[in-house]
């Protein structure tokens, strides 16, 4: 489902948001929903995706994290020797993107019942972190000093 919207007067009058407007232009790329996946919030900055990922062994799934973006690739490995009179579990090749907010994480993946659980964290750096800034006021000046002169005159 492609949209028509044309986002050119938004790119007019802001400066900085063009990954946004990527963004919603290439949000219908993602048509295809296999597998299927869930997105958990555990916490304040705390995530999980669940891949339904049954059939796949660790060694035929690959995790990696790009700039902002966290892809999941699934190649089945063929066993020629194996014949099937019914073959029915749908075990295809899959890549499954996710953008990621900046800072976002991977702290590690496992999997676990037919499921690819791949937690994340949101870890702002200490610098980025809002902080409070004491005002000072001038109610009080200090008082003046005198340079001491000649006392003679």
């Amino acid at each position: 489902m492609r949209t028509n919207l044309d986002f050119a007067p938004f790119y007019r009058s802001s400066i900085g948001f063009d990954r946004i407007f990527d963004l919603l232009e290439n949000a219908s790329l993602n048509a295809d929903n296999w597998p299927p996946y869930n997105i958990v919030k555990l916490g304040e900055n705390a995530y999980r995706i669940a891949i339904a990922a049954a059939g796949f062994a660790e060694h035929e799934l690959t995790i990696t994290h790009e700039a902002n973006m966290l892809v999941v690739n699934g190649v089945k490995s063929e066993d020629e020797e194996v014949q099937y009179l019914h073959h029915a579990l749908p075990v295809r090749p899959f890549v499954r993107r996710f953008e990621l907010a900046d800072h976002v994480i991977v702290e590690g993946a496992r999997l676990e019942n037919g499921l690819l659980v791949i937690d994340l964290k949101k870890e702002i750096p200490e610098e980025m972190k809002p902080r409070r800034i004491a005002i000072k006021s001038e109610m009080t000046k200090p008082a003046s000093k005198q340079i001491e002169g000649d006392k003679a005159a």
